[in-house]
C-alpha cells in the first residue's frame, strides 16, 4: 500500500525531503502523496521516512491503493529505472 497524509497535516515541511521517490509534495492546503511514487521506502530504507519524521502521526497507509511488498519492490525498480540518476 502507498501511504497518505491526512488532514491533521501541520504542513512542517519535514517529510518531503525525506522522499527518496520525490512521492511528497505540496498540495492545495497540505502536503501530499503520489501513490503512483509512494513504495513506503521499500528498496530505499528499512521503514518510511516520511512516517519517521512527522511529528503528527498523520501518514498511514492509503486504504485505496493496495499494494503488496513484492509490488512495492517492482514499483522501486521501475522507479530507479526511469530515475535520470539510474
Amino acid at each position: 500500500m502507498a501511504l497518505m497524509i491526512t488532514s491533521q497535516c501541520i504542513n512542517c515541511d519535514v517529510c518531503e525531503p525525506e522522499c527518496p521517490n520525490q512521492a511528497i509534495y505540496f498540495g492545495q492546503e497540505i502536503y501530499e502523496i503520489d501513490p503512483h511514487k509512494c513504495t513506503q521506502c521499500v528498496g530505499h530504507f528499512d521503514a518510511p521516512q516520511c512516517v519517521e519524521v512527522c511529528p503528527v502521526d498523520c501518514i498511514p497507509l492509503n486504504p485505496e491503493v493496495i499494494e503488496s511488498p513484492d509490488d512495492l519492490m517492482k514499483k522501486y525498480h521501475r522507479l530507479v529505472a526511469l530515475s535520470p540518476k539510474g
